[in-house]
């Protein structure tokens, strides 16, 4: 009935089907129905890959979602050098993931198909993250800041950085 009102999503979606999924992901369409949607984080959707799909799909550190669930609740995945607990966690490009027992750092980045890998450093490489800056902004007071690629907000930035730099 066209008198019929309709009613609007509430909320923002909880669920991601596998089709859905980006392609950079390839994850394979025969092997259930849904996919990890990523949390809300740093990296948007179409830009990122979840923890999940990382450590199952691509390290194969595990198994099944529950394997990957425990890894992470025991504390032993870092993210830019802080402990992720979350197992949709969005890693992005340039972000460096590290795993604590093996003593492994991994740089994301993409292949010549614009596919993920995680590309394994040294140690002493994974101390820092290149990071393209996005926005210059003048903000309270007149303090000069810059946004990054992955959300970073960095104040009292140099006068000689512009947009489109790398940091």
């Amino acid at each position: 009935n066209s008198c019929r009102k309709r009613k609007m999503g509430r909320g923002p979606k909880k669920h991601l089907k596998r089709l859905d999924a980006p392609r950079n992901w390839m994850l394979n369409k025969m092997a259930g129905k849904w996919a990890p949607r990523p949390s809300p984080g740093p990296h948007k959707l179409r830009e990122c890959l979840p923890l999940t799909v990382l450590l199952r799909n691509r390290l194969h550190y595990a198994i099944t979602r529950k394997d990957v669930t425990s890894i992470i609740m025991g504390r032993m995945i870092k993210v830019d050098g802080k402990v992720r607990t979350d197992s949709t966690y969005p890693t992005g490009f340039m972000d460096v993931v590290s795993v604590d027992k093996s003593n492994e750092h991994m740089r994301m980045l993409y292949d010549v198909k614009g596919k993920w890998i995680a590309h394994r450093i040294q140690a002493e490489e994974a101390k820092y993250k290149l990071c393209k800056v996005i926005k210059l902004a003048i903000g309270k007071q007149g303090v000069p800041h810059i946004v990054t690629h992955d959300g970073r907000t960095i104040r009292f930035a140099d006068p000689l950085i512009k947009v489109h730099d790398t940091v």
